[in-house]
């Protein structure tokens, strides 16, 4: 008379449930990574409506309290849709805040900005309607840019890594040798080099 495996019948029914077991958890992993892919990691801009929305007046929003520590804010209105202060991040450009305010109304001028040149902190940008001619103050132009034969010391402190010292500086030059022929001729100003005439490129123009 001959007796079944038995024990080896378990065994396989152990090897079996491991197996599964196995499996289902592989399949556990895969989904939370695939979950942790496709999860957003950050936006680019960070903006609440103001009370200003409801007097009528354009939003100047304010900026989330957990914004990124390192963000620049920059304040756009005019032609967009959704005016106000926006976070962005270091070496963002005008195309940048024009996407984070919902993009242009209908009624924009979108040459009325200069969407490549890069964002500094504290800036305004306005976009204008078609027609409308955006006064000029301090030479900074419509599109943002400084002119540097025309700019005042406020307007050249705006621009990044350039204080108040660079900015007399600058003056100074101007009204020592005239005005500035090219960009390039910031490299003359005293403590003025390589890498802030780079940072300020896309900024300024004469």
């Amino acid at each position: 008379m001959s007796t079944a495996p038995v024990p080896d019948a378990r065994r396989a029914r152990v090897r079996v449930g491991a197996g599964a077991a196995l499996i289902l958890v592989l399949a556990g992993v895969a989904c939370a990574v695939l979950i942790t892919a496709m999860t957003p990691h950050g936006v680019s801009a960070v903006v609440r409506p103001g009370p200003s929305a409801a007097a009528g007046v354009p939003d100047a929003g304010v900026p989330d309290a957990d914004a990124d520590a390192d963000a620049i804010y920059v304040h756009i209105i005019g032609q967009v849709v959704h005016p106000g202060l926006y976070a962005l991040q270091d070496g963002d450009r005008g195309v940048d805040i024009v996407a984070a305010a919902g993009g242009f109304t209908p009624a924009a001028d979108p040459a009325g900005i200069n969407l490549a040149r890069l964002l500094s902190d504290g800036e305004q940008i306005v976009v204008p309607a078609v027609g409308e001619v955006v006064a000029a103050a301090g030479g900074v132009s419509a599109d943002g840019t400084v002119n540097l034969n025309t700019a005042d010391a406020a307007a050249l402190d705006t621009l990044p890594r350039i204080g108040p010292a660079l900015a007399e500086r600058i003056l100074a030059w101007r009204e020592k040798n005239g005005p500035f022929a090219s960009v390039d001729d910031l490299l003359d100003v005293p403590g003025i080099g390589d890498s802030i005439l780079d940072g300020l490129r896309d900024l300024v123009t004469t």
